[in-house]
């Protein structure tokens, strides 16, 4: 199997589960509680596994738009933390996007519960965590 592939999938994995625990805690600093997988399930009317299994597919397609897209954009950035960082607001914004999109198309969402801009707040602080991680995870020999 073709390296980008490996590193994607492997970077996906990794980061959306430490963007996942770093949700988790974030109700212990003051942020909302967020649970993605939850959210999904709840959207498109399945259980909560699958939304579960949609949450880490969603974060290895995301994966795969840095290995495809974003990285070799980003060439003159040097400092991975930067990549990182630039390729999480990417993430977050894409998320804002097709959010929106999925909901119209699986019947809406319910209006979130609590502050909107704490929510937003601690969802580019996961989407950035996810970036990074993705950024230092993956190891592409271009």
């Amino acid at each position: 199997m073709n390296n980008k592939i490996l590193q994607a999938i492997k970077g996906g994995i990794i980061a959306t589960l430490v963007m996942t625990m770093v949700m988790f805690v974030a109700p212990y600093i003051g942020l909302p509680k967020m649970n993605p997988a939850a959210m999904l399930s709840m959207m498109m009317g399945v259980p909560l596994f699958v939304g579960w299994i949609l949450h880490f597919m969603i974060g290895t397609i995301f994966a795969f738009s840095y290995v495809i897209l974003v990285n070799p954009a980003l060439k003159k950035v040097t400092n991975k933390l930067a990549k990182g960082v630039i390729f999480g607001v990417f993430a977050f914004i894409m998320a804002q996007i097709a959010m929106p999109i999925m909901g119209a198309m699986f019947g809406g969402m319910s209006a979130p519960a609590g502050n909107m801009t704490l929510m937003m707040i601690g969802s580019i602080i996961g989407h950035i965590v996810f970036g990074i991680v993705v950024v230092f995870t993956v190891k592409l020999h271009d």
